[in-house]
């Protein structure tokens, strides 16, 4: 175990490294947020996917790996064909428009109090991606250090917290690389063939899974449907996702390293799920479920691969909270701030959204304390982000007749509706998600008909 926590002080040491060095090519407002939109192919695709592939991803997935078989690959699988769809039918004109949020297009085919209404959800949306991660960032060194669980978060979170504070996405995409390779050598090419291996290889786990472990719909069509209407879509709408678009070069690095980044989250996906399926014939009888991973990881792994393969993990929860957390920096310092201080314009500095990323870095690990379960955390960010965006944005770039009040109307109605039913349904059920898009649809087309004066329109096509 020495040997493994010396590997992870290196880790840890290189990130706070890289993250001092992004602070130095961070000087202006554009290489804070959006790495002075100047990334190329390899930084591109790497940065995306391990954004994507976070606590949920990875610590998940395993776990629905072991509950469901390699039908579990499908929460991936939904977040790798979103990056596919984004680079493919959206980045070309999200590069055109030269802005730092989502938000900001509502404004542009609105008024500023739709961006404000938005801006509201979006914070809250990346506030509960970084807090998701830093939860399984805590879970991870809890089990495998013995750690109490509220150090856990706070020295693994506090990581986090420092260098996405000093040096933004230019130290997020430089700690972004070396995670991805991370997580690609220590998850893909080590601990999913040893731990099978360790099951006894393919034909033990045929022989000791049931059958429905290798079908591909094990997890239910309604639950498939589910992940595609959140996951799917939150991709194509997500501060954290659109702030790493912003950061291309180009159109075409832009979609071809972006559809690579989303091939491979699918493939990550079914690296995950085997490596459940093989923790479910090693420990069948785990009391916790949501520790498959760390202790799979424990049983399979000698010391010093273990701790690379910890590193590996803590690389891909990391990545996504630190996404999560300059996302929510990024929409208060670029959206809410000026609607508070009276600022006109966004002529904030580095060193203001620098402010704002410390800040909610607290508020992030305050959350982290509190709430247990990373999937559920997860689902409740995609739920309210899609619930109450999704409509107006896609009317906000297709439909002419689409009105501000539809459009602010639409967004309340659906964060409300998400938020009722994941109270009176529980967070795992599907009704949050139907109901609050089709609340958010009708009242939407209804109120836009109905309104006098459509907006202007500023289509993104």
């Amino acid at each position: 175990m020495a040997l493994d926590i010396f590997v992870v002080l290196i880790y840890v040491a290189a990130m706070l490294l890289l993250g001092w060095y992004g602070m130095r090519r961070a000087k202006t407002r554009e290489d804070y947020l959006v790495a002075g939109r100047n990334l190329g192919p390899g930084f591109y695709l790497g940065t995306m996917a391990a954004t994507v592939l976070g606590g949920a991803s990875t610590i998940g997935t395993v776990r629905l790996g072991y509950v469901h078989g390699l039908s579990g690959f499908w929460l991936c699988a939904a977040l790798g064909l979103g990056i596919i769809g984004i680079s493919l039918f959206l980045a070309k004109p999200l590069l055109k428009l030269k802005i730092y949020t989502v938000t900001q297009v509502l404004e542009r085919r609105y008024n500023p109090t739709a961006r404000h209404a938005s801006a509201a959800i979006m914070l809250v949306y990346a506030l509960m991606i970084g807090a998701t991660s830093t939860i399984a960032i805590g879970t991870v060194m809890q089990v495998l250090f013995g750690l109490p669980f509220w150090v856990s978060i706070l020295v693994g979170g506090g990581i986090v917290v420092a260098y996405s504070t000093i040096g933004g996405m230019w130290s997020l995409t430089l700690t972004d690389i070396v995670q991805f390779l991370i997580m690609t050598v220590g998850l893909v090419f080590i601990l999913m063939p040893m731990s099978i291996s360790d099951a006894g290889g393919w034909d033990a786990l045929v022989a000791k899974l049931p059958a429905s472990y290798f079908s591909m719909t094990a997890i239910g069509w309604d639950t498939i449907i589910t992940y595609f209407l959140i996951y799917f879509f939150g991709i194509f709408i997500g501060q954290d996702i659109w702030q790493r678009v912003f950061t291309a070069r180009s159109e075409k690095v832009a979609k071809v390293a972006g559809s690579a980044a989303g091939i491979y989250c699918i493939l990550y996906g079914l690296a995950a799920a085997l490596i459940g399926m093989a923790a479910k014939v090693l420990l069948p009888d785990l009391d916790n479920v949501n520790n498959a991973f760390a202790s799979i990881v424990q049983l399979s792994l000698p010391d010093g691969i273990r701790g690379l393969v910890i590193a590996a993990a803590l690389a891909a929860l990391m990545s996504t909270a630190s996404a999560g957390l300059l996302a929510a920096s990024t929409t208060a310092a670029q959206d809410l701030w000026p609607l508070f201080s009276g600022r006109q314009g966004e002529e904030g500095s580095a060193t203001e959204n620098r402010i704002f990323t410390l800040l909610l870095g607290i508020v992030v690990l305050g959350i982290a304390l509190v709430v247990s379960d990373v999937i559920s955390a997860l689902t409740l960010a995609y739920n309210l982000l899609v619930g109450g965006m999704l409509v107006p944005l896609l009317g906000a770039i297709y439909w002419k007749r689409a009105s501000t009040l539809g459009a602010i109307v639409s967004m309340l109605l659906g964060s409300l509706t998400a938020a009722f039913f994941m109270y009176s349904d529980g967070l795992d059920a599907n009704t949050p998600i139907y109901y609050s898009l089709a609340v958010g649809a009708v009242s939407f087309v209804l109120i836009s008909l109905l309104s006098r004066q459509p907006a202007t329109s500023a289509s993104l096509a």
